[in-house]
């Protein structure tokens, strides 16, 4: 029998396939947009003629495509044209961003700026003296708390009073009542309302480019956690077009105040599946984040016990929603930072499979921040995902910032429990969470593999070089139901597929962030290459 003839071969890799059946191979033979044969190198010879594509491998490592299970890819690629502030540490470096940025946009009505770290600035008078005559936003890396100066308070109306909170927001005031300049959770949109939206194709040009980024680090599927049926077709035109680098996977965010009417927008986007971007998911917010005060936990704050937080959605509100729906077939993702959180949205798990039976549902929880070790064994039992961004946790516990002081050390040894989650059984898929932190997975490996112990009863949190690649590949395409389409090394898969610049299984751990992608390929076409 004559062998098929390969658009591509791949020869001399290491290949690390993540199919449990035939973990190691040398060589990978690409035909169009799916892999024909994975072995050794003499018989991947067999699928080349004189068209054939050698690619020699050089004994690197041969991963599939990474697929980043929990990014905000078009709200990000859309702030990728403000401010950048991450690298700003002091108020000096934020006035010099700011202001460079204000002068290269003299345009723009508004001044936005991103990433800003939590102790950087508190107060609107702070951003005032760096620019006071037009209106400034800046927002935190985790977009749950944002300043602004008095000029764009006194535009949105709430300096003095006024202005929708939500029912977790807070726009922080002083004794007197007047807007201090700090905004929490979705008492941000009070502003957000009336900064002028960017255009579409201002949308379209970012995305594009935002994907290209995104494929240099070995990426080619994401999970993008927040949309609608609006942002679902801005993905899809940019596959009609071309323009897409990316296989998306768009679930439809239910915020407190939908009704369950409102789901069939939800339906309607599990309707769209195309080769790139698909619906089919529902996403819900349970809680915030620790650092602003409003994660739902067990017990309170350590470092301020007065602080009272309850759920973004009660436990019947949640049950009532999730159970409808499940019952339109819709996977349902939960951020959850808190233990309550998690907690609560467990209980509802198993109320709505009460109701509704037991079904192939890959519901999951985002973030698992804290979980009791009570909780742990009921992800397994309820067939719930943990999805982990693995730089949320800190590397060393000094290095934690203010959350160290929130959660208190009674707590530290159930931050971040990766391997207890495991070992509970938990399936765990990866992501970054991207714009919170940067999407590069060698940045989350890295810390997988090197985070110290918290506390001196911890366990040792630490995830193998093996596991993260398979949370990264196979568990992550699991967890959309695509594990018999990409994840994996294997004939008859899609060729996604990431050649590294070294052999990572030879690297220290310290030495992971060395290796770098050198050729990323989508649907069987290079969209990467050094």
């Amino acid at each position: 029998m004559t062998s098929p003839k390969a658009d591509f071969i791949i020869t001399h890799a290491q290949v690390f396939t993540s199919d449990e059946s035939n973990l190691r191979a040398e060589a990978v033979a690409i035909k169009g947009r799916r892999i024909i044969y994975v072995g050794d190198n003499k018989v991947a010879e067999e699928f080349s003629d004189g068209t054939t594509k050698i690619i020699d491998g050089q004994n690197r490592t041969l991963t599939p495509g990474f697929i980043d299970t929990h990014v905000h890819l078009l709200s990000g690629a859309t702030w990728t044209g403000y401010a950048e502030l991450s690298q700003a540490n002091t108020k000096e470096a934020v006035k010099k961003i700011l202001r460079e940025f204000a002068d290269k946009n003299p345009g723009d009505d508004w001044i936005i700026g991103w990433r800003i770290d939590y102790d950087i600035v508190s107060t609107r008078q702070e951003l005032d003296d760096i620019i006071a005559d037009r209106p400034v936003y800046v927002r935190t890396s985790d977009a749950h708390t944002a300043w602004a100066n008095t000029k764009a308070l006194e535009l949105a109306g709430i300096l003095k009073e006024g202005g929708e909170t939500g029912l977790n927001g807070n726009i922080v005031r002083d004794q007197n009542g007047v807007a201090t300049g700090e905004l929490r959770e979705d008492a941000m949109q009070a502003v957000l309302n009336i900064i002028p939206p960017p255009g579409e194709a201002f949308i379209r040009t970012q995305l594009k480019h935002t994907a290209k980024e995104f494929n240099k680090a070995g990426i080619t599927s994401i999970h993008n956690m927040n949309g609608d049926m609006h942002d679902l077709m801005i993905y899809a035109a940019a596959e009609d077009a071309g323009e897409l680098t990316l296989r998306v996977y768009v679930p439809y965010e239910v915020k407190p105040e939908a009704k369950e009417e409102d789901l069939k927008e939800a339906a309607e986007m599990a309707e769209v599946q195309g080769d790139y971007v698909r619906g089919g998911a529902a996403k819900f917010f349970m809680d915030g984040v620790w650092e602003s005060y409003t994660a739902f936990n067990i017990d309170p704050y350590a470092d301020d016990p007065t602080v009272k937080v309850d759920p973004i959605f009660s436990l019947e509100h949640f049950i009532r929603m999730a159970t409808a729906c499940d019952k339109l077939g819709l996977q349902i993702a939960v951020h959850c930072c808190g233990d309550g959180a998690v907690r609560q949205t467990l209980d509802a798990f198993e109320a709505v499979q009460r109701s509704n039976g037991k079904r192939d549902s890959r519901h999951r929880i985002e973030h698992v921040e804290i979980c009791q070790p009570e909780d742990m064994s009921r992800f397994k039992e309820l067939g719930v995902i943990a999805s982990i961004q693995l730089s949320h946790a800190p590397l060393k516990l000094e290095e934690s910032g203010v959350a160290q002081a929130r959660l208190g050390e009674k707590r530290w040894q159930y931050w971040q429990a990766w391997r207890d989650l495991k070992n509970a059984g938990a399936t765990l898929s990866l992501g970054s969470d991207w714009t919170v932190v940067a999407f590069d997975p060698m940045t989350h490996i890295y810390i997988a593999l090197n985070r110290e112990r918290l506390s001196p009863t911890s366990t040792d949190q630490r995830l193998s070089l093996e596991e993260c690649i398979i949370g990264y590949t196979r568990d992550a395409a699991y967890v959309e139901f695509q594990e018999h389409q990409k994840g994996q090394i294997k004939v008859g898969y899609l060729a996604d597929l990431v050649l590294f610049s070294h052999d990572l299984f030879q690297l220290e751990p310290e030495e992971i962030m060395t290796a770098k992608p050198v050729m990323t390929m989508l649907d069987g076409r290079v969209v990467f290459e050094e």
